[in-house]
């Protein structure tokens, strides 16, 4: 047993490595394109909002593991593709971002309204009232749902081995493969998306604890 890992740990690592990549890159990326459709659906003009609507209910609908396979797999029979990594990374975040773009709603949609009111009697622009007053404020109300997020992400990262992205969940099936061990190095990858979603909710709680220290 000691020395599955020990003789496979540099696989298992590079999966491990390439997983981080995948889950912070995908969430990075689904937090600002979440924040652009979330201002698009709270937008005054009806074309933005529209658009809006439609990205959420399209990526909010489609399964992770579809999307995978179509961007993979079916792009290149259009001339359009991508690396297996950077396909994960795009997939991803685009389901991602309609789950973060609800979330920054709902904190935008929970500022007092007469916090905007305030900002546009002070001469401020949609842009600037929303940058400058509102989502500060309700980025303590979006801590913990954005955690959520983060979570989900990472446990999402481990549907790339579908399309053989060299992450923990592939290089572990790979390994089991090898040495015929797969319940133990799918035992040992459980716990370390365990460790990546606690670390995850940890560092969720001190930005929140931070953030409502300065109310």
């Amino acid at each position: 047993m000691i020395s599955v890992l020990t003789d496979n740990l540099g696989a298992l690592w590079h999966g491990v490595l390439t997983t981080l990549a995948i889950t912070a890159l995908a969430f990075v990326s689904a937090v600002v394109v979440g924040i652009v459709v979330a201002v698009f659906r709270v937008s005054p003009i009806p074309p933005l909002r529209a658009l809006g609507a439609v990205y959420v209910e399209l990526f909010r609908n489609i399964p992770l593991l579809s999307l995978l396979i179509l961007v993979a797999y079916g792009l290149p029979y259009v001339g359009v593709s991508f690396s297996l990594f950077t396909t994960a990374v795009i997939c991803l975040a685009a389901v991602s971002a309609a789950f973060a773009c609800e979330t920054v709603r709902a904190g935008i949609n929970g500022v007092s309204v007469g916090q905007a009111e305030a900002a546009r009697a002070l001469g401020m622009t949609f842009t600037q009232s929303l940058v400058r007053v509102i989502l500060p404020q309700a980025l303590r109300t979006m801590v913990q749902p954005l955690v959520n997020i983060f979570i989900g992400v990472a446990l999402g990262s481990s549907l790339a081995a579908a399309v053989s992205v060299g992450e923990l969940t592939y290089a572990a099936q790979q390994v089991g493969n090898k040495t015929a061990e797969s319940m133990l190095l799918f035992l040992i990858s459980a716990v370390v998306y365990i460790v990546i979603a606690l670390l995850g909710g940890g560092a969720g709680s001190v930005l929140e604890r931070r953030l409502a220290v300065q109310r």
